[in-house]
């Protein structure tokens, strides 16, 4: 596992940048796996320059994203679909035929699940998955308590999800709770996992992650047993770490 710990949100991003720049130009038809929320923005936001003014090429390319309300059409402005467009796709040159996000509408959703990981397989697995992480400890949408071998599914949102997925509805009553999502899993899978955190917020959530055992209750813990995570947070998601995290090498704070 290899973490990196930069001075802030900025610097974080610069270096998810170069990461997922780096993939794509090492392997044009690369399969990527995309996260939503306020972490990833500042790397899309970079992606979008790297494609307008250095020539990065997506047109190859083959995007999955992790996870999807139920009940929200993908032009609703809080489903994810429209965040991935507005923030990524409507900037760079992806063929909207290889983009691949679960759909909140489907009448069957197992059978869509199951065809979600199928198209996966069929794809060639996920070659860079990039993750954020809950204040809970979840990722994408497996809560606390998901099993570590879970497959895309629907799975029921925790009210402190729900609260916290408030902030982004006009009205409150409207915050699904239920979500479509890829499984602890299917993530695995993923020939490399990029984690990425910012905030105060997110410091205990990280410490637990990759310092504490394994456990189904932090899902994002899983990280510890991936064979290529790479995992990039600021000082403030750093802060409660009881050892110095750097490229691979962890030693006792002074």
């Amino acid at each position: 596992m290899l973490v990196e710990v930069v001075d802030d949100y900025e610097a974080m991003s610069d270096r998810a940048t170069e990461v997922v720049t780096e993939q794509i130009r090492k392997k044009p038809d690369s399969v990527i796996g995309f996260a939503t929320g306020g972490t990833p923005k500042g790397l899309y936001n970079r992606l979008i320059d790297a494609h307008e003014n250095r020539g990065l090429d997506f047109s190859k390319v083959t995007t999955f994203n992790l996870d999807e309300y139920v009940g929200l059409p993908p032009e609703h402005e809080q489903s994810y679909a429209h965040y991935m467009w507005s923030n990524l796709f409507d900037h760079v040159n992806v063929n909207p035929g290889r983009v691949h996000i679960p759909q909140g509408m489907a009448n069957d959703i197992d059978e869509h699940c199951q065809w979600y990981e199928r198209r996966i397989e069929e794809a060639g697995g996920i070659d860079l998955q990039i993750l954020g992480i809950g204040a809970n400890g979840h990722i994408a949408f497996n809560e606390p308590g998901s099993s570590l071998g879970s497959r895309t599914r629907i799975k029921t949102l925790t009210t402190k999800t729900v609260e916290d997925n408030a902030r982004f509805f006009d009205d409150p009553e409207m915050v699904p709770e239920y979500a479509i999502t890829m499984g602890v899993g299917t993530i695995m899978e993923a020939k490399t996992v990029l984690l990425l955190a910012s905030g105060e917020r997110k410091a205990q959530a990280m410490k637990k992650a990759l310092e504490e055992p394994l456990t189904a209750m932090v899902p994002a813990s899983m990280v510890q047993m991936h064979r290529s995570a790479h995992v990039i947070v600021d000082d403030e998601a750093a802060s409660q770490f009881d050892y110095r995290h750097h490229h691979g090498i962890a030693e006792p704070k002074d």
